[in-house]
């Protein structure tokens, strides 16, 4: 296979790898540089020995991937306040042939699973991602991470439970919660408590991530009235210098706050039974760099 074949063959397979490599760590820059480091190992592999390029790549990203894992929790770097993953524009090309795929893509990239395999272990978070997200088979599963099929299976029982556990209930209606926000965000920006409320859902909350480097609740909101009086209070004085873009981020419709064209705040919700369950804040700047050419 010549360099150039061997390009085209990478790039034909990033979107899947970046696919793959984000929803393991959560973090935009992490699964770029996992990427770049599988491109670096196919580019010095023996590719006269790979049969299969598609299955290599995935196994030396997933490896990769599950290495960066263990570094970061090794390092137990503290964060201050609550943590989001870093925002993830959505695409599904070379990833998902149909709607019906697409949408399953959706559901293991949103905010909320993503929190979710935070609390899993690396090969835990790997099972759960190749079978839960691409539907491989467990043999195939067993051979990318050198393991045992039955001890896969075990892997993939623990996380699929956890997270079954421990996933809010949302509504993945794009539509519904295309609508939703924008009702919710108007509301915010006039003022409108009122109309906040109805919009929300009794017990829902707000998480607001800042890294500690804007300025955020360190505490998630709970109850309607106060995550509707907190966004009242702070949306008032600034609304006016503010200017808004849709985006699709992590699977769903969101809106990227941007001042002086520059980001600001990521502002996504979850919705169940036509109210907003979850308010997620994005702010801190690190992990909205990224979206300034989005």
């Amino acid at each position: 296979m010549t360099d150039d074949l061997a390009t085209d063959v990478f790039e034909e397979h990033r979107p899947l790898l970046m696919a793959v490599a984000y929803r393991m760590l959560g973090r935009v820059a992490d699964a770029e540089d996992v990427v770049q480091d599988a491109w670096l190992r196919w580019y010095r592999a023996d590719r006269a020995q790979v049969r299969e390029p598609r299955a290599y790549l995935v196994r030396v990203t997933t490896r990769l991937a599950v290495d960066r894992l263990r570094q970061v929790q090794s390092r137990g770097e503290a964060y201050v306040g609550p943590w989001l993953p870093e925002p993830y524009l959505t695409e599904f090309a070379g990833t998902a042939p149909d709607s019906a795929d697409r949408a399953e893509l959706a559901d293991t990239v949103s905010l909320a699973v993503l929190v979710v395999l935070e609390s899993l272990s690396p090969l835990e978070r790997a099972v759960f991602v190749l079978r839960e997200a691409f539907g491989y088979p467990y043999a195939e599963i067993a051979a990318l991470l050198d393991r045992a099929e039955p001890a896969v299976r075990q892997l993939a029982g623990r996380a699929r439970r956890h997270v079954a556990e421990r996933r809010p209930r949302y509504e993945a209606d794009p539509v519904r919660r295309r609508d939703l926000t924008e009702r919710f965000l108007a509301a915010a920006a006039e003022g409108d408590l009122a109309g906040l409320l109805s919009l929300l859902a009794p017990d829902a909350r707000l998480v607001a991530d800042s890294g500690g480097k804007a300025k955020a609740p360190l505490r998630v909101l709970h109850t309607a009235d106060k995550v509707g009086r907190f966004l009242v209070g702070v949306a008032r004085p600034v609304a006016a210098e503010l200017s808004f873009r849709p985006v699709q981020v992590n699977g769903g419709p969101a809106l990227l706050v941007l001042s002086d064209g520059k980001p600001h705040t990521l502002f996504q919700v979850d919705i169940a039974d036509g109210r907003i369950t979850t308010v997620y804040l994005v702010r801190n700047p690190d992990k909205l760099r990224h979206l300034a050419d989005g």
